[in-house]
């Protein structure tokens, strides 16, 4: 028996196309829309068996938003997420917000179908590793897992991070060795080394980088952590 469906994505083409297929099968599909940001309003208003709905960001803070709110006003309605290969920190967010399974863009039209049929039984439609990613993640979530700012402040060295953030402050090769009571050309290398790990071909690029990702606020405060007090000194 066929399956009252419904194919929300923001590629038009691929949710016709989907749509088509599923038609072909025997399915009733009652309609194939874009963008995916209207999916709830019309899913609430239409009330499939089984929403397909496509994302291309399954990691985004807010993504699944529509699949909490379909859960809340029609928790009848089984929602698969389509999507690419998830982190994850995708996956557990589109279970968590209510998904019923999360099937990959470059699935077969067998494998869509059988996720179909699940879902409207009430199963989770998803492949076993990538369940196992899910709970994992749900049991234990990281703090901060797309940092890019504390992977690349990872990479200095503390005399590096403190030539980033001078260089950041408009500092000079004269005035950094200065301030830092080095040699002009030990200055210079130390420069040159945090653009290469950076991957930026001028000072200019590095402090706009490091401003972009977080990195000089971090930088800043493991400066100010290991600079001792004026008043107490070093401790001990």
């Amino acid at each position: 028996m066929g399956v009252r469906l419904m194919v929300v994505d923001d590629h038009r083409l691929l949710a016709e196309a989907l749509a088509s297929a599923l038609k072909l099968r025997g399915h009733r599909v009652l309609a194939a829309a874009a963008p995916a940001a209207g999916a709830a309003e019309l899913v609430i208003t239409r009330a499939p068996e089984v929403c397909l709905l496509g994302t291309a960001t399954p990691a985004e803070p807010g993504i699944f938003d529509p699949v909490v709110r379909i859960k809340r006003e029609r928790p009848q309605v089984a929602v698969l997420v389509l999507g690419p290969v998830p982190s994850p920190r995708g996956i557990a967010a589109a279970f968590a917000a209510g998904a019923s399974g999360y099937v990959r863009h470059d699935e077969r039209i067998e494998g869509v179908e059988r996720a179909i049929m699940k879902a409207r039984a009430g199963e989770a439609a998803v492949a076993p590793q990538l369940l196992q990613g899910a709970f994992s993640e749900l049991l234990n979530p990281a703090a901060q897992p797309d940092d890019e700012g504390q992977r690349l402040l990872q990479m200095l060295t503390p005399r590096e991070v403190e030539v980033l953030l001078r260089v950041a402050d408009g500092e000079d090769t004269r005035l950094i060795a200065a301030g830092m009571g080095i040699a002009p050309s030990t200055a210079r290398t130390h420069v040159q080394r945090v653009l290469m790990k950076l991957g930026v071909g001028s000072r200019l690029e590095a402090a706009a980088l490091a401003a972009r990702t977080g990195l000089l606020d971090r930088a800043g405060t493991l400066s100010r952590a290991a600079t001792p007090d004026p008043e107490t000194g070093p401790e001990a």
